[in-house]
């Protein structure tokens, strides 16, 4: 076993992170150090960060501003706790990084790659995940699925269905673009299924 970082991305309503604590959980009782951690978010700086992010009042932000706050919390997550986790040899996975800035704030926001590159790679320091898991889910259903918990939606969920459909084209691109690292599932099957497939492609990760 050795120390990796791996990330859950997708639409919100995805199931992401229903199936980062599926595995989180089986890794830990097999013994394994498990770190589970979130974007934006993950240390205390970071995390009032995201309320700023994701706050529904604050209709005003500009696109320009919410890259570089998700790119500041990136920033603090990566060196304040994701490589101190990787350094004492632990599996860290985290709901959400860079993937994400690319799809939603690439696809979504239609801010040149580019850019994103050039700013991701300020707030991670080079800092990569060995692998992503992308759960792909019909933006129809993924909506109907954050309907139904009943939570006011937060700043990113009340972005329109056009919005979300750029978004989920962007990950399914992304992931063909690199499917050594990025692994796009459909997010349709059984959580059953769905988890079992992600045990077995860490498994095969943390034993190779």
């Amino acid at each position: 076993m050795r120390d990796c970082f791996i990330v859950f991305d997708g639409i919100d309503g995805c199931g992401k992170s229903t199936q980062l604590m599926q595995a989180a959980k089986r890794l830990s009782a097999e013994g394994q150090t498990v770190v589970v951690t979130r974007e934006p978010g993950g240390t205390p700086i970071a995390e009032k960060i995201r309320d700023c992010i994701l706050s529904p009042g604050h209709t005003a932000m500009h696109r320009e501003c919410e890259l570089l706050l998700y790119g500041a919390a990136r920033a603090q997550h990566v060196r304040e706790k994701i490589l101190p986790a990787l350094d004492r040899g632990a599996v860290v996975l985290c709901d959400r990084f860079e993937l994400a800035t690319f799809a939603y704030q690439g696809f979504g926001r239609s801010i040149p790659l580019d850019l994103l590159e050039r700013i991701n790679g300020i707030a991670t320091g080079g800092c990569k995940p060995d692998l992503t898991f992308v759960f792909d889910l019909p933006v129809a259903v993924a909506l109907e699925r954050l309907a139904a918990t009943g939570k006011a939606p937060d700043r990113l969920e009340q972005e329109s269905r056009t919005f979300f459909e750029n978004v989920a084209a962007g990950f399914r691109t992304l992931a063909a673009k690199d499917p050594s690292h990025i692994m796009l599932l459909d997010a349709r099957q059984p959580v059953e299924v769905i988890a079992e497939t992600v045990y077995r492609r860490i498994t095969e990760l943390l034993q190779a």
